[in-house]
């Protein structure tokens, strides 16, 4: 569609302007693999699967070392407009962090509607400060770098703001929410508008932050596109750190190719993003 302003658009425009899978021919298919490839992944790394954060069946971590004594650890949250999927899923998005001297958490978190987007954004606190805890105890104070894809690259930004890591990489996130709640994504989150308000991270940024980094497709739904750009331009405009990069070739799915191979460019921003001081 061309771009618009969404807030002159119906909710079934304004539906197919967030309508990631309907907008990429093979979405399902790529998905599916992710899943074969990370059940595979997962069979070969069994050590640290299902760590619970919390009572809830969803409120479990799993955990993958690089092998490498005092590494820096990649916490990552899958999307899935906060009411699909799982961590399961997504376990080969280490594949290339653990090549290049990370370890990496893939968190799990309850799917809308069986939790509101407020219950959500406080499992992904819970899950990483159940991180710094986990890791405490093996004695190491390891640098976290929160990163998520989609829903994920949402909570991801949260989390951030919030001082919950040291760093983060948001992915083809979703920035203001104000769109999504005249949508059929609402039908299943219902967000009110005083939720809408708190949970958009464009409009509560931090006096204070570690580095954030913006990436999406260059191909992505104008909508997409938007969002990162202005959060990441709100986000700089505050004094903050970060940088924003459009990946040419790319759509909402395929970009986390960038991400599954060692040489990947979101593999090369996260190592970036994990280089610095251990949190005290």
């Amino acid at each position: 569609m061309a771009e618009a302003d969404w807030r002159t658009l119906d909710r079934a425009a304004l539906s197919a302007a967030y309508d990631n899978s309907g907008a990429v021919a093979g979405s399902a298919a790529t998905v599916a693999g992710w899943r074969e490839r990370s059940a595979a992944f997962r069979e070969a790394h069994p050590g640290e699967l299902d760590l619970p954060y919390g009572p809830q069946a969803r409120q479990r971590i799993d955990v993958f070392r690089c092998g490498a004594a005092g590494a820096p650890m990649l916490a990552f949250l899958h999307g899935g407009y906060w009411q699909r999927n799982a961590k399961e899923g997504f376990a080969c998005m280490a594949e290339g962090p653990l090549a290049r001297g990370l370890d990496v958490a893939l968190i799990g978190y309850t799917l809308a509607p069986d939790a509101t987007m407020t219950a959500i954004g406080g499992e992904v606190r819970a899950a990483l400060a159940f991180l710094r805890s986990y890791e405490g105890e093996r004695g190491g104070k390891p640098r976290l770098v929160v990163a998520g894809w989609s829903a994920g690259g949402h909570l991801a930004a949260l989390a951030l703001s919030a001082g919950a890591a040291d760093a983060g990489l948001a992915v083809s996130g979703i920035f203001d929410l104000a769109p999504i709640r005249g949508t059929v994504l609402n039908d299943a989150l219902t967000l009110t508008e005083a939720e809408t308000d708190a949970l958009s991270p464009i409009r509560h940024l931090p006096e204070a932050s570690g580095p954030l980094a913006v990436a999406y497709g260059a191909g992505e739904l104008p909508e997409l596109r938007r969002q990162s750009c202005a959060y990441h331009a709100a986000w700089r405009g505050a004094g903050l750190p970060g940088d924003l990069v459009a990946l040419a070739g790319h759509d909402h799915f395929s970009v986390l190719d960038e991400l599954i191979r060692p040489d990947g460019a979101l593999t090369d921003m996260v190592v970036g993003l994990a280089v610095g001081p251990a949190r005290a």
